[in-house]
C-alpha cells in the first residue's frame, strides 16, 4: 500500500476520523495509531514486524537502563550495545549478501572456499530508515537531549508510525514522541494546508516523476545503445529530477499526512538543484539523512575540530558510508566516494580562498552549474544497475551519436515543469497554500477532485514504487 495509491488515501481517511473521535483519550489515540502502523506495514509484509519489535524491545531496555544507572561506563555500556544491535541488523539483513559476493571474488581466485549460495535473507522495507531512526533516539537519551521517560508503547509507534515508516524522513524523538502525551488539536486552517501538502506531493511523484521515469530515463538507462548521446545526456538529467520529485513527493505527502494527526515532521527537502556547492547541495538534499550522518557520525569522529587531512578522511568516510546506506552495492560506494572528494575539493578551495562575502552573478552561475553537473553525472552511477552499465551509459553520453527524436514533447514539458517549479521562490507554495485554504470547502473538494482526474489522465496511479523505497 504506497502512499500515492487509491488505497492509501482511503486507509488515511478511516485513520484520520477514528482517531480524531477519540484523540482526547490517551490509550484510544495511541492503540489508533499503533494498530493502524502495524497493519500499514504489515500489508508491505508483516514477518519483519518481529524484527523490529526485537530491535525496539533491546533499544527499550538499553534505554531505560541508562536512565537508571550511575555509572558512566555502565551508560556507555548500553548506548554501544544498542548500536551495535542496531548496525548487526541492517549489516545481517541489507549487507550480508554483498559480504559473501565480495569474499567470492576476491578469494575464489586464490582458491579459498567461499559459500556459493546466496543467503536469501528477506531485506525489511524501511530497514535503514529504522534503524538511523533507533540509534538518533538512544544516542539522544545518552547525550540527555531526549527523554527516557517514555513507554514501550510509545518508543514502538515513534518506531512504526505510518507516514514515515517506509521511507522516512528520520524524525528525532523531540519531533515525533516528546509530543505522544500532549492532547493534538487541528484548526481548519492546519488541515487544510496539510491536504494541499499531501495534493503537492502526488503531483510531484504522480505527474512530474513517473512521467519522467515512464517516459524517457527507463527506457534510456535500460538500453543505451538504442539512443543518442543527447538523449543519453537529456535522460540523465531527467533521472535528477525525477528522483528528486518521487523522494520530495514522498517526503511531502509523509510531512502532510502527520499534520493531519497533529504532528509537525521536518522538512527534507530545500531546492537542492540551487546549491552553489556540492557542501551546500548536501545541506539541502535528504536533509533528515545529512543531519543524521552530521550529528551521529562526522561530529563523533571529529568533525571540523582536527587538522585539515582529518576533516578531508571525515568527509570521504561519511560519504562511502552514506553511499552504501543506499543499498548493498559497492557502486552506492562509488557514488559516495566521488562525493567525497567533491566535498574534499570544495573545502580545501575554501581554505585557500576563503568564503567570499558577496559572490557576483557569474560566480554564483557557476557554481551552480558545476554543481549541478557532479550531482547529475554521478546519479548515472545511482540510477545503473550495476558499474559495466554505468560505464556503458558514460560511454554512449560522450560518442557523440546525434539525434534527439525520443525526447517526446511530454517529456520537454515536464522537464520544463520540473525546472521551474524547483527554482521558483518558496513563498509560491505558502501563498498558493494560503488561497486553498481560503477557499470554500465545496470549491476545494471540486479542486481536489480535478487534480486527482489530471493524475489519472497523466500517469498510472498505480504501478510505479517509490524510488527510495530500495533503499
Amino acid at each position: 500500500m504506497l502512499s500515492h495509491s487509491l488505497q492509501y488515501l482511503a486507509f488515511v481517511v478511516v485513520v484520520f476520523a477514528t482517531y480524531w473521535a477519540v484523540h482526547r483519550q490517551y490509550w484510544g489515540r495511541m492503540a489508533v495509531l499503533l494498530l493502524a502502523s502495524v497493519y500499514f506495514y504489515a500489508v508491505f509484509t508483516p514477518f519483519p514486524l518481529l524484527i523490529f519489535l526485537a530491535g525496539v524491545t533491546v533499544d527499550h531496555l538499553c534505554v531505560k537502563g541508562m536512565a537508571r544507572a550511575q555509572s558512566q561506563g555502565v551508560r556507555k555500556a548500553l548506548v554501544t550495545l544498542s548500536i551495535v544491535s542496531n548496525l548487526g541488523l541492517l549489516a545481517g539483513f541489507k549487507y550480508l549478501e554483498l559480504l559473501r559476493q565480495t569474499m567470492v571474488s576476491l578469494l575464489a581466485p586464490l582458491g579459498i572456499g567461499v559459500r556459493t549460495e546466496p543467503f536469501h535473507l528477506l531485506l525489511p522495507v524501511g530497514l535503514s530508515f529504522f534503524v538511523f531512526q533507533a540509534i538518533s533516539y538512544t544516542v539522544d537519551v545518552y547525550r540527555g537531549k531526549a527523554s527516557a521517560e517514555h513507554s514501550f508503547i510509545e518508543h514502538l509507534l515513534y518506531m512504526l508510525f505510518f507516514p514515515r515508516v517506509v521511507s522516512g524522513p528520520i524524525v528525532r524523538a523531540s519531533e515525533l514522541m516528546a509530543h505522544f502525551r500532549e492532547t493534538p488539536s487541528l484548526t481548519p486552517e492546519q488541515g487544510g494546508h496539510a491536504l494541499f501538502r499531501i495534493a503537492v506531493g502526488l503531483v510531484k511523484k504522480l505527474v512530474i516523476a513517473d512521467v519522467l521515469g515512464s517516459a524517457l530515463v527507463d527506457p534510456v538507462f535500460g538500453a543505451p545503445e538504442k539512443y543518442a548521446s543527447a538523449e543519453c545526456i537529456v535522460a540523465a538529467v531527467a533521472y535528477t529530477f525525477e528522483l528528486y520529485y518521487d523522494f520530495s513527493g514522498y517526503s511531502d505527502i509523509a510531512i502532510g499526512v502527520a499534520a493531519l494527526f497533529g504532528f509537525k515532521f521536518p522538512e527534507n527537502f530545500n531546492r537542492p538543484y540551487l546549491a552553489k556547492n556540492i557542501g551546500e547541495f548536501w545541506n539541502r538534499w535528504h536533509l533528515s539523512l545529512s543531519t543524521w550522518l552530521r550529528d551521529y557520525l562526522y561530529r563523533p569522529l571529529g568533525g571540523n575540530r582536527v587538522s585539515k587531512p582529518r576533516v578531508l578522511f571525515n568527509l570521504m568516510t561519511v560519504m562511502v558510508l552514506g553511499g552504501l546506506w543506499h543499498g548493498a552495492d559497492w557502486r552506492f560506494a562509488v557514488w559516495g566516494a566521488v562525493h567525497g572528494v567533491a566535498l574534499g575539493v570544495s573545502r580545501c578551495w575554501e581554505w585557500w580562498v576563503g568564503k567570499p562575502e558577496s559572490p557576483g552573478i557569474p560566480r554564483v552561475a557557476l557554481g551552480m552549474l558545476t554543481t549541478f553537473t557532479i550531482v547529475v553525472l554521478t546519479r548515472v552511477v545511482f540510477r545503473a544497475p550495476d558499474m559495466t552499465h554505468a560505464g556503458e551509459f558514460y560511454a554512449r553520453m560522450i560518442e557523440g551519436v546525434p539525434g534527439i527524436a525520443n525526447v517526446s514533447p511530454l517529456v520537454w514539458g515536464m522537464l520544463a515543469a520540473a525546472v521551474f517549479f524547483h527554482a521558483v521562490p518558496l513563498k509560491l507554495y505558502t501563498v498558493s497554500s494560503e488561497l486553498f485554504v481560503r477557499m470554500p470547502v465545496p470549491v476545494r473538494a471540486v479542486a481536489l477532485v480535478l487534480l486527482g482526474l489530471g493524475i489519472r489522465h497523466l500517469s498510472s496511479v498505480e504501478t510505479r514504487p517509490y524510488v527510495y523505497l530500495q533503499f
